[in-house]
């Protein structure tokens, strides 16, 4: 499968809406991929609204991919369910305007998809990677050994008659 076969044809279609649904495997990744993700099955089902000067479209993707544990090194499935929007813009260039507009010369024929799909799967990859037996742990870290930070030293507390360093006495009578 190659990269045309998430490319949609614009041209000539009427102001409607259309549906469309792609495969995503693992020679997705390797056309598309980084290394980040190898391995995968998920469902991207596209919804463009065509109108007069935009195209406005839905990717609601569904699956799993293949990750490695940061870890222990396991690889193990992650589920991926997604639901993003973007809007292309008819204009005299192609180019990005933000994260959910994007510019398309008026005169483009086809809307290659892949590259947005790929996107969006890897934004739901998280940047800590951990195996499921290891997630119940790692909540139980989070609630206990936090750091607290206070701008009292601890030559403040020293009330009780211990000598004092005298580099400091000198300091806090500066105060």
């Amino acid at each position: 499968m190659g990269m045309r076969a998430y490319t949609v044809n614009i041209i000539g279609l009427s102001n409607t809406i259309y549906h469309f649904e792609f495969e995503v495997e693992n020679d997705f990744f390797s056309q598309y991929g980084t290394g980040l993700i190898t391995e995968g099955s998920l469902k991207a089902m596209v919804t463009l609204d065509k109108r007069e000067t935009f195209i406005d479209a839905t990717f609601s993707i569904t699956g799993w991919v293949k990750l490695i544990c940061d870890r222990s090194l396991d690889p193990f499935d992650y589920p991926v369910s997604a639901k993003k929007k973007l809007v292309f813009k008819y204009g005299d260039s192609d180019q990005e305007l933000s994260d959910e507009i994007i510019m398309i010369h008026r005169d483009i024929d086809s809307l290659e998809l892949g590259h947005y799909i790929f996107e969006f799967i890897v934004l739901e990859v998280p940047i800590k990677k951990l195996h499921p037996r290891f997630r119940e742990e790692e909540e139980d870290d989070t609630t206990e050994g936090k750091i607290i930070y206070s701008s009292k030293t601890s030559s403040d507390d020293n009330d009780n008659g211990e000598d004092i360093d005298p580099r400091w006495e000198i300091l806090k009578k500066l105060k």
